[in-house]
């Protein structure tokens, strides 16, 4: 039977009755508890086995998972809130449980109906880092690969069901080609987490699962290899694999928003903690010079959170227009209106600024507030010192990825 004419569920969907208004009312009720475990979460690593069984209870890892395997599909503007809520309580669980659940929709959109029952089963939980770099060989032998390598920033591993390693090798679907990047989907317990997160050994993200991960030589089947080819492909008129198995045009495979919004909702949630803790700040203390009064009764004070909360509004109503528009492209594709490249590098920019946004408003709070957001354990030291990590990330070089969304406007070639 084609994946076309196939229908109905594999794995049950744990409440099918849950609405995104009920996940996101979760997430924003651990909030206290988010706050009070980041610390550890910065000395461990990652965040805790028990916020980890809590996120599966909420159905967290499930948000962008087909109902057809035990996910409840939502959508980028319900993910992207979800992360956004979960940053409030702590930036780095976010961005952790972020990338370790936001490529299950690279899975449902590129993988084979093959691939998508073995990985999502027995019981429809999965969560899985990926890293881009193809700083690993997949070497073509009987029935699959044998692929090894090492791959760092493998942000969301720690609590990980698999890995996605991007190897370079022939194209599975033709096997004589030159080597190419490709995607390949491997167990845990086949490969090696190392112990170089956390602790101090970074300046921020410290809890976000950044860990490298080794693979030292395991064989992956051809089903669970797919070409990386998820930024500037051309949309097939039947639609990518994810499209035919699950009709649902959420799984057209774009990537750039969804890569995007990933990085800019940790962000903003960022914002938002750091505006609760500047507010605690001027509440509680005086100014230091006179005339003496309490400090949000000053007009600098005022001046400086005011435009850090309408920095962190915008930054978070851009982040939300940008799924939305994403969506609205997906759902207009399936009407026969394309979906091209240009499309989807234009909400990109939308998603990316959000996160640009919500750094500025971070780093006014943290300049004004004084010199108590530097000792450590302030909230508001760390959501700077995350925000100035994810500076750091390619996704954060604005300037690059003017010069190529205007390339991509102008029809000209990009590699970003």
């Amino acid at each position: 039977m084609s994946i076309e004419e196939t229908t109905g569920s594999v794995y049950a969907v744990p409440e099918p009755d849950l609405t995104p208004e009920e996940m996101i009312g979760r997430a924003r009720a651990l909030r206290e508890r988010l706050i009070e475990e980041a610390p550890l979460g910065e000395e461990r690593g990652g965040y805790s086995a028990g916020l980890h069984e809590e996120f599966i209870r909420a159905g967290f890892y499930r948000v962008l998972q087909p109902r057809r395997y035990g996910g409840y599909e939502f959508g980028l503007d319900t993910f992207l809130e979800l992360i956004t809520e979960i940053s409030h309580g702590d930036p780095a669980t976010g961005w952790s449980l972020c990338l370790a659940t936001d490529h299950i929709w690279h899975i449902a959109s590129w993988f084979s109906e093959q691939a998508q029952e073995e990985l999502f089963g027995p019981d429809g939980h999965f969560c899985a880092p990926h890293r881009a770099a193809p700083t690993g060989t997949a070497t073509p032998v009987d029935g699959g690969y044998h692929v090894e390598g090492r791959w760092d920033y493998c942000s969301g591993v720690t609590h990980s069901t698999h890995f996605i390693a991007t190897a370079m090798g022939p194209n599975p679907h033709d096997p004589e080609s030159e080597p190419m990047p490709l995607a390949c989907v491997i167990p845990r317990g086949e490969y090696t987490i190392l112990d170089d997160w956390g602790g101090g050994k970074q300046l921020g993200l410290q809890g976000t699962g950044s860990n490298s991960v080794e693979v030292t030589g395991t064989f992956v089947p051809t089903h669970l290899v797919e070409p990386y080819e998820w930024k500037n492909f051309e949309l097939p008129p039947e639609g990518t694999p994810g499209y035919r198995l699950h009709r649902n045009p959420m799984y057209l495979g774009r990537s750039t928003t969804i890569y995007y919004g990933g990085l800019g909702a940790p962000m903003v949630g960022a914002a938002k903690a750091a505006l609760d803790e500047y507010e605690k700040i001027i509440r509680s203390r005086p100014t230091l010079l006179p005339p003496r009064m309490p400090r949000y009764e000053s007009a600098d004070y005022q001046r400086w959170f005011g435009e850090a909360w309408v920095l962190t509004n915008s930054a978070e109503a851009l982040l939300l227009s940008s799924a939305q528009q994403y969506m609205d492209a997906c759902r207009r594709w399936e009407q026969g209106e394309p979906f091209e490249v240009a499309d989807d590098s234009r909400i990109r920019g939308i998603a990316m600024h959000a996160g640009k946004l919500a750094f500025d408003a971070i780093e006014i709070l943290f300049r004004t507030s004084g010199s108590s957001g530097t000792r450590a354990g302030s909230r508001l030291g760390r959501c700077y010192r995350d925000g100035s990590v994810y500076k750091t990330h390619i996704g954060a070089q604005y300037d690059l990825h003017y010069v190529a969304d205007a390339k991509i406007r102008l029809g000209l070639p990009a590699t970003i």
